[in-house]
């Protein structure tokens, strides 16, 4: 069988300064071809050093706003990821609590 590879590609515009203007992002398997973002989240697993590589980027013009339902959601999403990868139901209900004690301080729930 023939290996088969997919890719994502990531492109960020800066500034005079280095701060990001624009994030734009393409993963064509799944039907996105240079999608504006105004934030992202990388997080890629060092398993020889046994350590979380990150990168960490979102626009000037991003509204604190939106950045704190952001922050919820992929919250939420990664208590979702964490329940997929270990089948561990305790410490993802407690996790979903944190996210619902997250947006109930953020008043992000009404």
């Amino acid at each position: 069988m023939a290996n088969t590879t997919s890719t994502i590609e990531l492109k960020v515009e800066l500034d005079d300064n280095r701060i990001p203007e624009k994030l734009l992002w393409t993963a064509e398997d799944g039907g996105i071809s240079n999608e504006e973002a105004k934030a992202m989240l990388l997080s890629v697993w060092d398993s020889k050093a046994q350590e979380t590589l990150r990168i960490d980027l979102w626009t000037k013009d991003m509204p604190v706003d939106e950045m704190k339902l952001f922050f919820h959601q992929t919250l939420v999403a990664m208590s979702d990821t964490f329940h997929r990868a270990t089948q561990d139901e305790k410490m993802t209900a407690t996790m979903k609590d944190f996210c619902d004690y997250f947006a109930e301080k953020l008043e992000l729930k009404k």
